[in-house]
């Protein structure tokens, strides 16, 4: 199967999550607000929060993580990118009152902020081979590379996942952990850090700029 039948699988997919069940967690394929809450505590690990911020939700969905960040208390701007203009509209209607937030569907529109944070968007691969998918994952690795002036964070599923989980989903996408963090070692910065130790079948990297 080629990228673009999966991709297009992939906007199907997530349309349906969306259209049936609103500006939840499960509207975006998370199991529930715990674990998405646990997957946004680590990837806001990179940010520097001691002053006002940019950030880029990327793949956001409705905007979940804005309410994540804003519950700490931290000053920041927003802006979330989805590339499915469902979710664009969901955020936009969730956030309408809001200052400092933005939502677009069009990365050309996207400004470079100080962060760049994507949750759970590399994990359904639908029928796209591992070799394609990852090739896709390291071209948007470098894309949030480029948008982030001080650093950018991702989580995906685990290789070290259990094999008959892994089996049973032939759908997902399951990560060497230390391919990606080699690749961002090389590629991006110094300074990576890899998170494999908060009870999820997922692991985060952390990526803060030189300098």
């Amino acid at each position: 199967m080629s990228l673009d039948k999966a991709l297009s699988d992939y906007r199907a997919y997530f349309n349906e999550k969306i259209e049936t069940h609103g500006a939840t967690p499960k509207g975006v394929d998370y199991n529930g607000a715990a674990a998405q809450e646990i997957r946004f505590e680590q990837l806001a690990k990179v940010i520097d929060h001691s002053t006002p911020f940019s950030v880029i939700d990327y793949g956001c969905g409705y905007g979940a993580l804005h309410g994540f960040l804003q519950s700490k208390g931290w000053c920041f701007d927003y802006h979330g990118f989805d590339m499915l203009e469902k979710m664009v509209a969901a955020g936009r209607h969730a956030h309408q009152r809001l200052p400092n937030v933005h939502f677009t569907h069009e990365t050309s529109e996207l400004p470079q902020a100080d962060y760049v944070l994507a949750g759970s968007i590399f994990n359904n691969k639908f029928g796209a081979s591992d070799a394609e998918w990852q090739a896709r994952v390291l071209e948007t690795i470098r894309h949030m590379d480029a948008l982030a002036k001080k650093g950018f964070a991702f989580d995906i599923l685990t290789g070290y996942s259990d094999a008959d989980r892994m089996a049973q989903r032939p759908d997902l996408y399951f990560a060497d952990p230390l391919v990606l963090f080699d690749f961002c070692k090389r590629n991006c910065s110094r300074n990576v850090a890899l998170l494999h130790d908060y009870g999820l079948y997922d692991f985060t990297i952390l990526v803060r700029k030189d300098g």
